[in-house]
């Protein structure tokens, strides 16, 4: 009985609801950007997001939404992600920097670049691959 009562009511709720609906051609639509970003601009907004983090979830929740994306992010993004990384003494967030980069790119020998190109950066904030690590 009182699930019927439940239907009615539910019923005649959505019958007045839909009686006052806002006919369509009078909604405003709003298409929040036209704009496609390019690969430098990507890049310089990662560089900056990663040189404001100041604490691990920020720093994670960033690497999660920059890898996420459909290319292979630039040197210049993972030097400021290792360097996040150990400004808040987050060691394993900036080993899983090259965890993520390994699996991303298309071959090995652009992983090397990588180690290659990052390994001044590495060496000063005394970060090792999980390779180096023995895992």
């Amino acid at each position: 009985m009182f699930g019927i009562r439940a239907v009615i009511r539910n019923a005649a709720f959505t019958r007045v609801a839909v009686a006052h609906r806002v006919p369509s051609a009078f909604v405003a639509r709003r298409f929040y950007s036209d704009h496609e970003e390019t690969y430098e601009e990507f890049t310089n907004r990662y560089v900056k997001f990663f040189e404001n983090v100041d604490e691990q979830f920020e720093l994670q929740r960033g690497l999660n939404n920059c890898f996420a994306y459909d290319l292979v992010p630039d040197v210049a993004i993972c030097e400021a992600a290792l360097r996040a990384a150990r400004r808040i003494d987050d060691y394993a967030t900036a080993v899983r920097v090259f965890e993520a980069l390994k699996i991303k790119v298309d071959k090995p020998s652009q992983y090397d670049d990588y180690l290659q190109a990052l390994k001044p950066v590495m060496d000063e904030l005394g970060v090792e691959t999980k390779e180096d690590l023995g895992f």
